[in-house]
């Protein structure tokens, strides 16, 4: 026969242990519902760019006018021409965020990364949600790709071609319209920006 002490001693810490996993429960739900972004959010969070605050132009597009106009901008930018050229696309893209834009992106458009080959190429690799997001239309694709090439060219001194990539592959449009096949040549773009000023 077993004790009795050994019996209420069992019963004890069985009762402790299902009081603990009933609090360690209501725990974890309560966490999801205070810090839901925490858990739900997938998003990568790129490191702080260090270097210090540099005037840029940024050239930004207006659909209502199918017109750039540059727009004076001061952004941490690295040393690296090639992150250079990234944050300064990115800070082109923040002004295409927000709520009052005058040409509005899909929902999580974003720059990957620029790289500079030689002799004057940049390739600037887009996420998908930038292109399957993007309203299809001859002008306003145009318009985002005269955005880009322009601010690219004209922050980074010695780039003459633009390639765009779509998540590191090529794409034949942006959204049906602007070509993707082949790069842009930044004096073509550069009259085609003093016509839309």
């Amino acid at each position: 026969m077993i004790p009795r002490h050994l019996i209420i001693a069992v019963g004890i810490m069985l009762a402790a242990a299902l009081g603990i996993s009933a609090f360690m429960w209501r725990m974890r739900g309560r966490d999801a519902r205070i810090h839901p972004a925490a858990i739900t959010s997938s998003l990568p969070v790129a490191p702080p760019i260090s270097g210090p605050s540099e005037p840029v132009t940024l050239y930004v597009a207006f659909d209502d006018g199918g017109v750039l106009r540059p727009r004076s901008a001061r952004i941490p930018l690295p040393s690296d021409r090639q992150q250079r050229g990234a944050e300064i696309l990115r800070a082109l893209l923040s002004v295409y965020e927000d709520k009052n834009t005058p040409h509005a992106l899909g929902a999580g458009a974003e720059v990957r990364d620029v790289y500079l080959l030689e002799p004057g190429l940049a390739v600037v690799d887009l996420n998908s949600a930038f292109a399957d997001g993007h309203r299809s239309g001859v002008l306003v694709e145009e318009l985002t790709v005269a955005s880009l090439v322009e601010t690219l060219s004209v922050n980074l001194p010695g780039v003459q071609r633009v390639k765009f990539l779509v998540d590191g592959k090529d794409r034949d449009t942006l959204a049906g319209h602007a070509n993707l096949s082949s790069a842009y040549e930044v004096s073509a773009v550069h009259q085609l920006a003093q016509q839309l000023q």
